[in-house]
């Protein structure tokens, strides 16, 4: 049924905050097209989700918008089980699933005895390692954002111990890699707000003072693109191999090259904006040297024997 399938579709994003097209339709089994629709039907419906275009699209869910669970049907119910829900996402939208369990049904076993899926499979889509992202609500703050105003933001940045103020101009929110962003121009110039570090905002009288040309998307492009091309200070190093791999999940899109060189290192370069931030190789300890340019491994020297100060 259409409806179970709406339904499916919206708990999927509600628990997994992203997924591709390819991704609904696999798992809903339709096709893409008919996934499109129904995205489009649920946002006539004033259902907050969204369909992002380009290479890192996909369909969203915007967070803070939450399904009443309790009002489902027991078919509905059932049909959550064989979305792939664990007990810790089942737990989080209410639903007790001892109810649910003895509503599977399997293929039967060559001795006729039937096992429940839910012994056989265990799926958890947490990320590794990951906490729940704080900070704003991103659906409350889309809600302000439809005034169209200037808002003033009590903003701490990554650096700071405490927030402060500012009076930005919003075009919108940004979710990347999980975490959501208010995209807005602080005195002129574009900026990335995390909503994690955004401490309060208030609604202004005054409407929003846009650049002329300029909108949501090309502003959020530029920004992520600047953001990763970033890179004034590039760093060569040798790595053991059996650390490429760490190396990729830690150091991301600031990994520029790996070559293997033997069974047992590889060099490799890594682009930052500053000096100061080859501290973050210190994790890498003995398994990684810089050799170029001379100054970074100096540096990395120094804080590693500021580091090994501290257990004397």
């Amino acid at each position: 049924m259409r409806s179970q399938r709406l339904l499916s579709m919206l708990l999927l994003l509600q628990l997994r905050q992203r997924m591709t097209a390819r991704q609904l339709a696999d798992e809903l089994g339709v096709s893409e097209r008919t996934v499109l629709r129904d995205v489009l039907t649920l946002a006539e419906a004033d259902i907050p989700v969204f369909s992002e275009q380009g290479r890192h699209g996909g369909i969203v869910l915007l967070p803070g918008s939450h399904l009443d669970v309790n009002r489902l049907t027991p078919s509905e119910v059932e049909a959550l089980r064989l979305i792939g829900l664990d007990r810790h996402q089942a737990a989080q939208l209410g639903i007790d699933q001892t109810t649910t369990q003895r509503k599977l049904r399997t293929r039967p076993t060559p001795t006729g005895q039937t096992i429940p899926l839910s012994e056989l499979v265990m799926i958890d889509n947490r990320g590794w390692f990951e906490d729940e992202p704080g900070g704003a609500d991103p659906a409350s703050l889309a809600a302000d954002l439809q005034f169209g105003r200037r808002l003033r933001i009590g903003y701490r940045r990554s650096s700071q111990a405490s927030p402060r103020s500012l009076t930005v101009d919003p075009y919108g929110l940004l979710s990347r890699a999980g975490r959501w962003y208010l995209v807005a121009d602080h005195r002129g110039h574009p900026r990335l707000f995390a909503l994690e570090r955004l401490a309060r905002w208030t609604v202004g009288d005054q409407p929003r003072r846009l650049r002329a040309g300029v909108d949501l998307g090309s502003v959020a492009c530029r920004l992520m693109e600047d953001l990763e091309r970033s890179g004034s200070v590039m760093i060569t190093a040798l790595l053991d191999a059996d650390r490429v791999d760490l190396a990729r999940r830690v150091l991301g899109s600031r990994l520029r090259s790996t070559t293997r060189i033997d069974d047992h290192q590889a060099r490799i370069t890594i682009a930052y904006e500053q000096l100061e931030a080859v501290r973050q190789l210190l994790q890498f300890a003995d398994h990684l040297v810089i050799i170029d340019p001379p100054e970074a491994a100096e540096r990395l020297k120094e804080l590693a024997l500021a580091t090994a100060g501290r257990y004397r």
